[in-house]
């Protein structure tokens, strides 16, 4: 075969297989073949519903002489995720902080605070934390101060405590807007994988726990049960 005849099979040849490899990338992917991180997505995802609670540490805002603009933006960041979000404020009385923690676990599957992390005599929320928790779950406190770490080297002056009050997982951020949401954003990757997991069923003889806590039936989460010694309010305002 003249050497010109066999260059233009050769270049034909490789067209074909070009063409059948882009066809076979375009057909859609079976269930054996979607990518891993698909299913991991739908994992990570909150049930819409799930109830959360933001609970406002601050004298000031307590008072209200201050504008409580970490609490809304929690709020609104927990919303976007797919949780039903209430809110409180308490000040910064360690009594108050305990009361508020244990009343708002018994109604909600996730109380993030905000304020009261730093190093002053009135920073009471880990203190008041420490004693409501049943355990902690360091990994994800240590998660937050590394997120903040990689912006600030003042990240580590916060001590910020990630523990569980019953079925309930009770985060401290701290009290700056952008600090409470670096911290939420930390934990978000496996924030579903750990709400699922304190909710049960468990494989050692313990029974769920109530399903009004994270249960979607009821849409957004009702006041009834308010938090002693907090101002609570909706997200939606009333």
């Amino acid at each position: 075969m003249p050497a010109d005849r066999a260059a233009e099979r050769s270049a034909t040849d490789q067209r074909s297989a070009t063409d059948q490899r882009s066809a076979a990338d375009q057909r859609p992917a079976t269930a054996d073949q979607r990518p891993a991180t698909a299913d991991r997505a739908e994992q990570d995802r909150i049930p819409r519903g799930t109830r959360a609670l933001v609970l406002t540490i601050s004298d000031g805002i307590a008072a209200g002489v201050r504008d409580d603009d970490s609490g809304r933006v929690l709020a609104e960041r927990l919303g976007t995720l797919g949780f039903a979000v209430d809110q409180a404020t308490v000040p910064d009385e360690r009594a108050d902080i305990e009361i508020a923690l244990r009343d708002s676990a018994r109604t909600h599957a996730l109380v993030v605070s905000t304020g009261g992390t730093g190093l002053t005599p009135r920073d009471v929320t880990p203190q008041a934390t420490l004693a409501t928790v049943d355990y902690e779950v360091p990994g994800l406190a240590e998660a937050m101060r590394a997120a903040g770490r990689a912006k600030t080297p003042m990240a580590d002056l916060s001590r910020g405590v990630v523990g569980v009050v019953g079925r309930t997982l009770v985060v401290n951020t701290p009290g700056s807007p952008k600090g409470a949401l670096e911290s939420l954003a930390a934990l978000e990757p496996t924030l579903a994988h750990a709400l699922e997991t304190l909710a049960g069923p468990y494989d050692h003889g313990i029974p769920s726990p109530d399903q009004a806590v994270l249960s979607t039936d009821h849409g957004v989460a009702s006041t009834d049960r308010g938090v002693p010694g907090a101002d609570r309010r909706r997200e939606d305002g009333s």
